[in-house]
């Protein structure tokens, strides 16, 4: 296993490294950029460009330079909404934000920082992007704890209960249910949670938006579980929905695959109980890879599936953090976050790899040829 897990973590180089690439020259295609947005900023707020640079922009002289969308070389890009201003303002904000240097260049600067896990400030907070994602991560972590934990304790007894009355009544109406429920989009059904439980045509019985109350600090232990949870309701249902079928289905199969296996019939003739053989037997086998997929699951929720829910309850998640940071083409966000969440993505593959290694001693992943 050791030699299997060091050579996971070599091929995690080449595969973040890849990933990085692509992502860096997408953005350099897309429109807009940190020095647009600045220039836009300043016309909009009548605000001399020269006094930002040298007396009122002082966020602009804190900035640190990184990777960004196309500039300039040399000043020689015209940006949009650049005319009548200074060509020698619009060459500072190319080099407040490193756009005076080759492409190339730039993304050597980003990685060789990243290496060292040195994401620079935002543009538009002036703040760590570090202290950014840390701020931000506990209610992510929340979101996908707390929906992961749900989803599994739902869909696998359900899907249990679906094998062992596999073609009964019991099991279509059930199926057509979960059907029907990952049909809906998360983001939908969020808002139609919303319209129900928390606006003012029907009931308002849960709160609009937010992860706490704004009397939080004033409440009891007690009340701040009450409070968070009356707060996590809404988010956790919308996000659940969509996963009971994959989850409710995959749990079903499994163990109608083992359940036809040889080794149920020898149990059941030798005089075990269906209980008995259901859960001495069959569970550990049928629960594999539904365990082994707990990982990649928890991370998935965390940095995919709550980004809508994150924007539409308005909860200060990493979603929200990178939906901010994609409109405000703030990018030493987004590549941070794309370089953190990549990173957290192989690392959890290889968990998820280890986990079901553990669980089965059978599976030997170091005997494959390479």
């Amino acid at each position: 296993m050791f030699a299997y897990i060091i050579r996971r973590l070599l091929l995690m180089i080449p595969t973040l490294f890849g990933i990085m690439v692509i992502n860096f020259l997408i953005i350099q295609a897309a429109p807009g950029g940190p020095v647009e947005q600045m220039i836009q900023k300043i016309k909009g707020t009548g605000v001399s460009a020269t006094d930002r640079v040298t007396g009122g922009g002082g966020e602009l002289m804190s900035t640190q330079s990184g990777p960004a969308q196309s500039a300039s070389q040399g000043g020689s890009k015209i940006y949009r909404g650049s005319q009548g201003l200074d060509p020698e303002f619009i060459k500072e904000l190319e080099r407040m934000y490193g756009f005076d240097k080759p492409l190339p260049e730039r993304f050597a600067m980003m990685m060789g920082n990243f290496l060292r896990f040195d994401f620079g400030n935002s543009y538009t907070s002036g703040r760590p992007v570090v202290d950014l994602i840390i701020e931000k991560l506990p209610v992510s972590i929340s979101l996908g704890l707390w929906t992961t934990l749900l989803t599994y304790l739902v869909c696998i007894p359900l899907g249990i209960a679906k094998a062992v009355r596999d073609g009964t009544p019991y099991d279509v109406w059930t199926s057509s249910v979960i059907i029907a429920g990952s049909a809906i989009p998360g983001f939908l059904f969020a808002i139609l949670l919303i319209v129900l439980f928390a606006g003012s045509s029907y009931f308002q019985w849960f709160p609009l938006r937010g992860l706490t109350s704004e009397n939080w600090d004033t409440l009891s232990l007690w009340g701040k579980i009450v409070d968070y949870f009356w707060h996590m309701t809404l988010p956790l249902l919308s996000l659940t929905i969509g996963s009971f079928a994959t989850l409710t289905m995959l749990t079903k199969n499994s163990f109608l695959e083992q359940i036809n296996q040889q080794y149920v019939v020898t149990a059941r003739a030798k005089g075990l109980t269906e209980r008995g053989v259901l859960y001495g037997h069959v569970f550990r086998n049928a629960m594999l890879i539904v365990i082994s997929g707990i990982p990649a699951a928890f991370i998935g929720i965390i940095f995919t599936g709550a980004l809508l829910t994150e924007i539409i309850f308005s909860l200060d998640g990493l979603g929200l953090l990178g939906y901010e940071a994609a409109i405000n083409r703030d990018y030493q966000v987004v590549f941070a976050t794309l370089y953190a969440f990549g990173l957290i993505g192989l690392v959890v593959q290889l968990i998820g790899d280890i986990t079901y290694m553990l669980i089965d001693p059978r599976i030997d992943f170091e005997a494959r040829e390479t």
